[in-house]
């Protein structure tokens, strides 16, 4: 189906470019009368062919500087038409590759521009490297709009009309006359001016003479085979490009992938430390709790250890009281030796409490005497009247020095005096000294007023008696101060006696509370003492009641065991009487009694015997000892024979089993009877 007819439908349709189109359209020839305005017939059209063909081409869709060419055929043509034309140029002229998204044809036109750049222009080549003036900074618009976007109208349609005859090379042929042109100028700017200049003095140029720069773009050498060859090197470092990309993508995802792969094993690695320094921390915690089960376990085999001795002292203590209990006299002994401690226990009591009673009357004495003592009051007067009459004597001394000073200055005015005196009587003469003289003023006057002697000799006189004064007044001075520091001497003689007194009293009194507690403690300590050998007295004597108790239960016991021996001894005998007179028993018979007879008497024996120490059965209850028949038996007398084996020395016995042997009566009745006579005195000898 034609394009043409296509373009119907294709308006129909709605393009996911749509809202692009709809931005850059109002940007598109934005001072063009057909596209001025907002939804005019320019962009509505403008519009309509560049989302028909995003619909037809979907790989490219819609690209910015598009719609500059659209434009352009819009302004020749109508919109169907252009919409064929814009197809056939995108197919036909390159510009489809220019388009694409990855813009593949655009960096092979970039590459061979800066070739021809360098090889035709190679000092402004330089000058833009220098700069960091890249080619796709300025050519790129050249080469998306075909100049549409550089130069005004009449120009770039000049320029395109070209194009459309001869393709892209137009292109090329233009930008480096453009760059020849304006080089000097370009070699003077740095980037930003460069910047500048393209956008705004290139453009304007050639609006005058559009002719000018074409025939200077047909003044570029162009070399269609060098272009082929650079495009072959182009997709060939674009193929090597690409494949060091996929080489850097896979480097960069084995990277990815080797990161984490670290990350894993550094987080392995941390949490095998971890768990090392866990194990140790445990293997520390363990060798400690193992340290401390180790020295428990020291202090319990210690303990056991002193458990065992112990245990050995106690044994060895029962085996001592176990002999104690068999050996009566060991425990009248120890009864003996414990109250002997007792009653020396009581004696130091005794003299512990006379001692302390004796300490007590002491202390008391001693609290009396420090009683009579001066108190702290009285001492603190003492040594306030220390302090004041310290005070007082220093002011005596300093009324001392004061009488001293005068002293001085009378005796020097004395010395004056006397050497003008002296200087008066080597003048005058010396005058008489009367016998008797008046010291008063009214004796120195005559009756006329005049004086009987000269002032001189008044003057000195009124001085030496005030000397006179003085000296006696610092003579008493001096005598009350000597008193004073007597005094003072004699109170702190007394205080430091005092204070001696009170120090010795006081560590009297700290001896005698130690000697009181001392003897408080020993006290303590001997009653503690008298009450553990009272108590271990308690001890001893029920233990020797309970070992009284227990031997005479023994020797009950005993008692009880013999009498029933003989009872059942008796009996047999009445059944060997029996036996005897019926003739039933035989040898094997007789001896197989007698061996039950000797089995029960070791049985008793066995279960007590301390109450067969004084009879000797076993001594003497021997096979040999005993008749081996019937005949031996009757021969010798059953009551002869037990006689001989078991109360060898028991006369009284003798004849109660003498007795046994006169001959036994002829019926039952008359033996049971003879056999309770024979057995009643036996009984009463043993209830005796």
């Amino acid at each position: 189906m034609p394009v043409k007819n296509q373009y119907s439908e294709l308006l129909k349709m709605s393009s996911p470019c749509e809202k692009l189109i709809r931005r850059d359209i109002a940007r598109t020839y934005p001072e063009h009368e057909f596209f001025k305005g907002q939804d005019s017939l320019g962009q509505e059209v403008l519009f309509n062919v560049m989302k028909a063909y995003s619909l037809v081409d979907r790989e490219v869709g819609y690209c910015q500087g598009s719609a500059f060419i659209v434009g352009l055929l819009l302004m020749q043509m109508p919109e169907e038409e252009a919409f064929c034309v814009f197809v056939r140029l995108m197919q036909e002229y390159r510009l489809r590759e220019l388009f694409k998204p990855s813009m593949a044809e655009l960096g092979l036109c970039i590459y061979q521009f800066e070739y021809m750049l360098q090889e035709q222009l190679p000092d402004l080549n330089t000058h833009f490297r220098s700069q960091s003036f890249h080619t796709s900074m300025y050519a790129s618009s050249w080469f998306l709009t075909l100049f549409l976007t550089t130069f005004p109208l009449p120009v770039a349609t000049r320029v395109f009309d070209i194009f459309m005859y001869e393709g892209l090379e137009i292109v090329f042929r233009v930008g480096l006359a453009l760059l020849q042109v304006n080089q000097m100028e370009l070699m003077q700017l740095d980037m930003e001016g460069m910047s500048q200049y393209f956008q705004r003095v290139i453009p304007h140029q050639f609006d005058s003479c559009p002719d000018k720069l074409i025939l200077r773009a047909y003044q570029v050498k162009y070399n269609p085979k060098k272009m082929k060859r650079l495009e072959k090197e182009y997709a060939a470092m674009k193929s090597k490009e690409m494949e060091e990309q996929i080489e850097i993508k896979r480097l960069r995802t084995e990277n990815r992938l080797l990161k984490q792969r670290i990350e894993t094993l550094e987080k392995e690695s941390a949490a095998l430390a971890d768990r090392l320094i866990q194990g140790q921390v445990t293997r520390a915690q363990e060798a400690e709790e193992n340290y401390v089960i180790k020295r428990e376990l020291a202090v319990v085999r210690q303990q056991c250890s002193s458990a065992a001795e112990d245990l050995q002292k106690a044994q060895s203590t029962i085996r001592q009281l176990q002999e104690q209990q068999d050996n009566p006299r060991l425990t009248e002994d120890f009864v003996a030796h414990l109250e002997t401690e007792l009653e020396q226990s009581r004696l130091r009591e005794t003299e512990t409490l006379g001692a302390l009673r004796e300490m007590q009357d002491k202390v008391l004495d001693m609290e009396k005497r420090n009683s009579s003592l001066p108190d702290e009051n009285n001492v603190a007067q003492l040594q306030e009247e220390l302090k004041a009459l310290k005070v007082r004597e220093g002011e005596a001394v300093a009324s001392a020095r004061e009488l001293k000073l005068q002293l001085q200055e009378l005796s020097d005015t004395w010395q004056v005096r006397e050497g003008l005196a002296r200087r008066a009587r080597s003048g005058l003469g010396a005058p008489r000294r009367r016998p008797t003289a008046d010291l008063s003023p009214q004796a120195h006057l005559s009756r006329g007023g005049r004086w009987k002697e000269s002032p001189r000799k008044l003057v000195l006189g009124e001085l030496q008696d005030e000397l006179m004064s003085v000296r006696l007044r610092e003579a008493q001075a001096l005598a009350e101060g000597r008193e004073l520091r007597q005094r003072v001497v004699e109170l702190e003689t007394q205080d430091h006696i005092h204070r001696n007194l009170l120090n010795r009293v006081e560590a009297e009194r700290a001896a005698l509370q130690e000697k009181l507690q001392y003897l408080a403690a020993q006290n303590k300590g001997l009653q503690t003492q008298l009450s553990e050998s009272r108590r271990k007295q308690a001890e001893a004597e029920c233990k020797s009641k309970e070992e009284v108790m227990a031997v005479r239960l023994r020797e009950a016991d005993s008692m009880a065991a013999v009498a029933e021996m003989r009872q059942r001894i008796a009996e047999l005998e009445i059944q060997r009487e029996e036996g005897r007179i019926q003739g039933q028993l035989n040898h094997s018979d007789s001896s197989q009694y007698i061996r039950e007879l000797k089995d029960q008497i070791e049985e008793l024996k066995a279960e007590d015997p301390l109450a067969f120490d004084g009879l000797g059965l076993a001594r003497h209850l021997d096979e040999d000892s005993l008749p081996s028949s019937d005949e031996e038996l009757l021969g010798v007398g059953v009551g002869a024979a037990l006689q001989d084996a078991l109360y060898p020395l028991s006369p009284r016995d003798a004849r109660f089993f003498r007795r046994l042997e006169r001959p036994a009566k002829d019926s039952e009745g008359s033996s049971d009877s003879d056999a309770d006579e024979l057995a009643a005195p036996y009984s009463q000898g043993l209830d005796n």
